[in-house]
């Protein structure tokens, strides 16, 4: 029986590197879908069949609050702030504090973020909040689910903004930095159990084998900051 996993992009690039030893530690064969996470709130909500969730914490409680989710079975992955790219090469712009990240965003022609991720939508609501939000009506291009550094790097946007994981990944794009601590948004993502799962034990084995050593050190190092044990 294949385990079938619904999950965001922003852990793709360690399920991706890990799986092989997912089969092996499931006992099953492992599936994976991934989408924006408010593409995977839709799927879910509408009744899509599923044995494991990759999302943020607060996707996953609020699935085990409509019972699609075994609220026990949640478990702390690690977290990932936002960051910035830009096209390999180009020149990396100082983007430190948020004054200087709003004038790197203006001086901008193009600025690429997710449509429906969690870091588009927060984006959003930074331009306002650093006031700038009229000014970069025009400036701002949708990306297609994944990873939208894949746009700088084939030159149809000069940067893009998203989780660090996303953005680390993608080759043909140098990544700059993370957001200023004053502007950035840390997201926790999690693994949950879902309550129609056809089985469990191999279910959570899937998850306890992403809290090892080696799993945290890759978590680590594709940009997840591994959560405490």
């Amino acid at each position: 029986m294949t385990l079938q996993v619904l999950s965001t992009h922003a852990v793709k690039d360690v399920m991706d590197e890990l799986a092989g030893a997912l089969d092996r530690a499931a006992g099953e064969p492992v599936s994976f879908s991934y989408d924006p996470s408010n593409v995977l709130k839709r799927r879910i909500e509408g009744g899509e069949a599923f044995d494991v969730a990759f999302a943020t914490r607060a996707a996953l409680d609020d699935f085990a609050r409509q019972g699609k989710i075994a609220a026990a079975s949640i478990v702390d992955l690690g977290r990932s702030g936002l960051g910035l790219s830009v096209r390999k090469g180009a020149a990396r712009p100082d983007i430190s504090t948020a004054d200087k990240f709003a004038r790197v965003l203006l001086g901008a022609k193009s600025v690429v973020r997710s449509r429906d991720g969690a870091s588009g939508i927060y984006f959003g609501t930074l331009l306002e909040r650093l006031g700038i939000a009229g000014e970069m009506q025009g400036k701002i291009i949708l990306g297609p689910s994944g990873r939208v550094a894949e746009l700088v790097a084939k030159g149809e946007a000069e940067l893009a903004v998203q989780q660090v994981s996303e953005l680390l990944p993608v080759e043909g794009a140098d990544y700059v930095g993370p957001f200023p601590e004053e502007l950035q948004l840390y997201t926790m993502f999690s693994a949950g159990i879902g309550t129609r799962c056809k089985n469990r034990e191999a279910a959570t084995k899937l998850v306890a084998s992403l809290r090892t050593l080696a799993a945290l050190a890759l978590f680590k190092a594709k940009g997840l900051e591994p959560a405490p044990n």
